[in-house]
């Protein structure tokens, strides 16, 4: 069984997902029995939509209760060293010479917008295992782009 590396944050937010969902279940059951009591199940649209919310609900909660089983909660603080790794904030300059500075974060907590990336993403990949000075090549949907980590931090 793969672990899934998450900061504590992304598990938090998975097990809330999850408690939501959880407590969404009930409400459904009571959906459809009472588009049940309305009679013709074949041309019943409430009972329909109510089955349909209640496979995809149970189809989260699954997914949600395996990524949470599989959990490895990595703290940032913790790590150190000169390679970029899960949890590390890197800083590199592009080719444009401008700034960027992304944490390698779980999947479930990520938000470019932000500057945090999931460790599964093309530039993630790209930065894992480098250190401080060296260039990586990226291959992006929009072409290859060139970085050059200039700092890597633990926070």
């Amino acid at each position: 069984m793969q672990k899934v590396p998450m900061l504590a944050e992304g598990y938090e937010m998975l097990t809330a997902d999850l408690k939501a969902l959880r407590a969404e279940r009930p409400k459904i059951v009571d959906a459809i029995e009472e588009a049940r009591a309305h009679g013709d199940l074949s041309e019943n649209a409430e009972y329909h939509a109510a089955k349909e919310r209640q496979g995809q609900v149970e189809a989260q909660i699954a997914d949600l209760e395996d990524k949470t089983s599989r959990a490895q909660i990595i703290d940032p603080a913790s790590l150190s060293g000169d390679k970029v790794v899960f949890g590390a904030t890197v800083t590199v300059i592009d080719e444009d010479d401008k700034a960027l500075k992304f944490q390698i974060v779980g999947q479930a907590e990520s938000d470019a917008k932000v500057g945090r990336i999931s460790y599964e993403s093309p530039l993630a990949r790209g930065l894992i295992g480098k250190s401080v000075g060296e260039e990586v090549e990226v291959t992006v949907p929009s072409g290859d782009k060139f970085y050059l980590i200039e700092k890597i931090e633990f926070i």
